[in-house]
């Protein structure tokens, strides 16, 4: 096992769900569909980039993020793992996963690595760790401060493999300088989800309207 994953699994902050491990790999692509045709056709690749730094802006938990992500996560968790088993690692949540919720997507709790980490270094090292390990296929994780150098930091790291690498956090820092590839603003409205488009790949900002719609 990759040394800064074994670092990070003995960290006793860390709940690890059991079940088999399977055998396989994610596939080895530069972008991973979304599961949502109307933001698919607004990103460059048509679906999130893989290896690098996506930030998620929230005006509060439990905006529509997780729907957001989970087509895609679910995509991952059904890929076939080739050497050793890869993690989707969710560090710091605010809520603790619904199973039923991540079935409905193929996710089998077993595939899940939780870190608790109420610190903003514990989690900015816990996030680290999870990037550089080649281990993990997503790394989800709940930041609110972080600088610029430590950004930075984070997308090299995301840059070592090909990980899903997202990081949520609150719409105060929409201002805020980032070295993220992707940003994404989200607006929950009365009937759906709302996102602006606010960083990407040779793109302006862009408004996705009732993403969730058909």
């Amino acid at each position: 096992m990759n040394a800064s994953l074994d670092a990070l699994l003995a960290n006793a902050t860390l709940w690890r769900a059991r079940g088999a491990a399977q055998p396989g790999d994610a596939a080895d692509r530069p972008h991973l569909a979304t599961g949502w045709p109307k933001l698919d056709a607004e990103l460059p690749g048509r679906g999130w980039p893989l290896g690098t730094l996506i930030e998620l802006l929230l005006p509060e938990t439990g905006a529509g993020e997780l729907s957001l992500l989970l087509p895609a996560l679910g995509t991952l968790a059904a890929e076939p793992i080739a050497a050793e088993r890869r993690w989707l690692a969710w560090i710091a949540p605010p809520h603790a996963p619904y199973p039923p919720a991540l079935a409905q997507s193929g996710i089998r709790p077993d595939r899940l690595l939780l870190v608790s980490a109420e610190k903003t270094p514990d989690r900015l090292w816990a996030i680290e760790q999870a990037l550089r390990s080649g281990s993990c296929a997503a790394v989800l994780a709940w930041l609110d401060a972080a600088d610029d150098r430590w950004l930075r930091r984070l997308k090299l790291a995301a840059e070592t493999g090909r990980t899903l690498a997202v990081l949520l956090r609150p719409a105060r820092r929409r201002a805020s300088a980032s070295p993220a590839s992707l940003r994404l603003a989200l607006e929950p409205t009365p009937t759906g989800l709302d996102l602006w488009v606010l960083k990407s790949r040779g793109r302006g900002p862009v408004r996705v309207h009732d993403v969730f719609g058909a």
